[in-house]
């Protein structure tokens, strides 16, 4: 949360003036003039919060789970038709987001919500999935893996395990991980959480330049940081280094801005967070994503509703779509073509250079 409030005071300093100083001694100032003010301070050439390293608690075989689960990520075996990987919704040609507006699970049956990207999942604190329903990466694992996504069945990912325990190409990953190869789900569901914590996002053109590296950035690209940090208020959703509040708030945040509302019956509704704190204050309200590579995971939103980044910049920074529970830390900006065509040059800035290594599948 320090790192947040470094970026909320910047912003903060970047929506102030200076107060006029009284002219120099032996100045001349016609009477009754004022002094001309000093340019507003610009958060671009401001100190800028880093990305923190992931913290993790110690384990000794942490090495060996994560090649474990690396492999296992990208292994279609797991899904209960042999047709769908962790991989098969997050590959690297969609930024590790999804193509399809709304993810496609095993058997090609549509599911109900887009696949995000998942560069730093493991930063989130105690609120995976976009409604914060898993408390853990671990039992996110799972829900995707017992889930429509994968269609293993909840119920059955200890025969599946077993299953996968029984490829000899997998005798010595499990063996090094476990120390066995009579491994139950919830250990292959550790293995690939372990891995997708490696899936850090860090060294962005942002990052150089919050580094110091002020070549990092062009000039449109340090104009677009002050209008996501001052009158875009972008900040208040996606505060830099992680570029989602909610990544660095335990239990997630989550803001309804009107997705998914418009011309939907009522009953129809994704009703997001509320679902699982079953509070109406919560309808229809989901956890703001991270920006990170932003630009390379089209179509957005949580229901994958809007093809063009554009329109998603236009739609958060005009106000949001109206409906019941809007929440109301959206408003019309009122940003000029030239401040949003600035702003969406930033947020070029936030592209995650790294890719998945896909690894030979026993």
């Amino acid at each position: 949360m320090k790192l947040i409030a470094i970026a909320l005071a910047v912003a903060a300093l970047a929506a102030c003036k200076k107060t006029e100083q009284p002219p120099p001694p032996g100045s001349q100032q016609a009477s009754g003039s004022a002094a001309p003010e000093a340019p507003a301070p610009r958060a671009s050439q401001g100190p800028l919060p880093t990305l923190p390293p992931l913290q993790l608690a110690e384990n000794p075989k942490r090495e060996q789970l994560i090649a474990a689960g690396h492999v296992l990520f990208f292994d279609k075996r797991l899904s209960g038709a042999n047709d769908r990987a962790c991989y098969s919704c997050h590959m690297n040609e969609d930024g590790t987001g999804g193509h399809d507006p709304l993810a496609i699970g095993s058997g090609n049956k549509p599911l109900t919500r887009h696949a995000p990207a998942i560069w730093n999942v493991g930063y989130w604190k105690n609120a995976f999935y976009d409604d914060g329903r898993a408390p853990t990466l671990e039992e996110n694992v799972k829900g995707a893996w017992g889930g429509p996504n994968m269609n293993a069945g909840k119920d059955n990912l200890d025969k599946k395990a077993a299953e996968i325990a029984k490829v000899a190409g997998y005798k010595k990953l499990l063996t090094d991980a476990f120390g066995s190869t009579s491994v139950k789900g919830d250990q292959i569901a550790s293995a690939i959480a372990e891995y997708m914590r490696t899936l850090i996002c860090k060294d962005t053109a942002y990052d150089k330049y919050a580094g110091g590296d002020k070549s990092a950035l062009s000039d449109q690209q340090q104009k677009g940081l002050d209008v996501f940090m001052g009158k875009g208020q972008c900040f208040v959703c996606h505060a830099p280094p992680f570029f989602s509040t909610a990544m660095a708030t335990d239990g997630g945040i989550y803001f309804n801005v009107g997705i998914g509302t418009q011309g939907v019956a009522e009953d129809k509704v994704d009703v997001g967070r509320m679902k699982v704190t079953n509070k109406p204050e919560d309808w229809a309200a989901f956890k703001p994503p991270s920006l990170r590579n932003i630009t390379k995971t089209p179509p957005y939103f949580h229901d994958g509703s809007v093809a063009k980044l554009e329109d998603a910049v236009k739609i958060m920074t005009t106000g949001g779509l109206p409906n019941k529970n809007l929440t109301k830390v959206l408003a019309d900006r009122k940003l000029t073509d030239a401040e949003r065509a600035d702003l969406i040059a930033f947020l070029g800035a936030l592209e995650c250079p790294g890719k998945l290594e896909e690894p030979k599948v026993p």
